[in-house]
């Protein structure tokens, strides 16, 4: 069949010992990626985090899957949904943002963009645990559960650090007589 107009990935022409995908799983996980929505320029990352997963669990101590082939096509699968999660949280938060902006450009347009500035310069200063619970929470808008879930901590560590990154904005916003 000839194609016009695609380029694929270079094939590899012998198997390599250490990857844990041959040249034909590889060609099904990028399969499953594209049918799956994934754009074709993010289907590299796709593979590599398939390949990931994989060397994870060898390095867990687990044993390999009955059929790799069939594992890596679920992972790359549940990759693809992961993608179309992320793309809508991301689009989510566009439009949350856009109708910020619009209504900071109102009348008190100069008053809400101090407060923007000084809250974006405070996340700045939070440590990077901190800072994350907070964008996944109010400008992600996960729930607890979903950030404890997605960080592999416990929904009391997530409260706490939420607790005390909102604590450290509100006294640095006061500071600077913001709000």
């Amino acid at each position: 069949m000839l194609r016009i107009g695609t380029r694929r990935a270079p094939r590899r022409q012998e198997s390599d010992p250490l990857d844990p995908l041959d040249p034909a799983q590889e060609d099904r996980v990028r399969a499953v990626l594209a049918l799956g929505g994934v754009p074709h320029a993010d289907l590299p990352d796709g593979v590599q985090q398939v390949r990931l997963k994989l060397l994870e669990r060898a390095a867990d101590g687990r044993e390999a899957p009955h059929d790799v082939s069939a594992w890596a096509a679920v992972v790359a699968s549940n990759l693809a949904m992961d993608w179309h999660r992320a793309r809508r949280r991301q689009e989510r938060l566009g439009a949350r943002l856009a109708v910020l902006w619009r209504e900071s450009t109102d009348e008190d347009g100069a008053e809400s963009r101090a407060l923007s500035m000084a809250v974006a310069q405070g996340l700045g200063e939070l440590p990077d645990v901190q800072r994350q619970v907070v964008v996944l929470r109010f400008y992600a808008d996960l729930p607890v559960r979903a950030i404890a879930a997605e960080l592999g901590i416990p929904e009391g560590t997530v409260k706490s650090r939420l607790h005390t990154a909102v604590r450290l904005l509100r006294a640095r916003l006061h500071e600077g007589e913001v709000v």
